[in-house]
């Protein structure tokens, strides 16, 4: 995992966690952290964000489809099967406040972050990150996932 430390992803792991718990009302737990093969497979919605200003690089966040369902039916408050453009709107939105919030908390530190506008992917993509990233899985209800895969230098 290299230069990626500690200092960097707690931040966006806490935020993630709150972010989930208040606005969607679920319990994250946070799994094991391990460094994840570029592939994605079809069943994905991915939200990608820049990082930039004093730490730069990238974080993406994967929902399995049951996960991206399932959060962006508790944002909208109505049931979603599939992404279309309001639900996709509102998974974007996640990965804002995410960031947004992972911004602040970095600022309490004296580090100044921006983040990029998100992009939405859906299904299967291969990326090519420059930067050593870690991938920490966030599950609740048994079979939902979220992977926060952080890469920042």
């Amino acid at each position: 995992m290299g230069d990626l430390s500690a200092d960097f992803v707690n931040p966006f792991l806490m935020s993630a966690t709150k972010i989930l718990k208040d606005m969607c009302f679920i319990d994250a737990k946070i799994g094991k952290p391990y460094i994840r093969d570029n592939n994605i497979d079809n069943n994905s919605v991915i939200i990608m964000l820049g990082v930039t200003g004093e730490l730069r690089g990238q974080v993406v966040i994967i929902l399995n489809q049951e996960a991206a369902y399932d959060i962006a039916g508790k944002m909208i408050m109505m049931p979603v099967t599939a992404i279309d453009e309001l639900s996709g709107s509102a998974i974007c939105e996640l990965g804002n406040m995410i960031l947004g919030n992972a911004a602040t908390v970095f600022s309490t530190k004296g580090i100044t972050i921006d983040i990029t506008p998100p992009s939405l992917c859906i299904g299967k993509m291969a990326f090519i990150n420059a930067s050593k990233s870690i991938c920490v899985p966030l599950s609740y209800d048994d079979n939902k996932v979220i992977e926060m895969n952080i890469g920042i230098v």
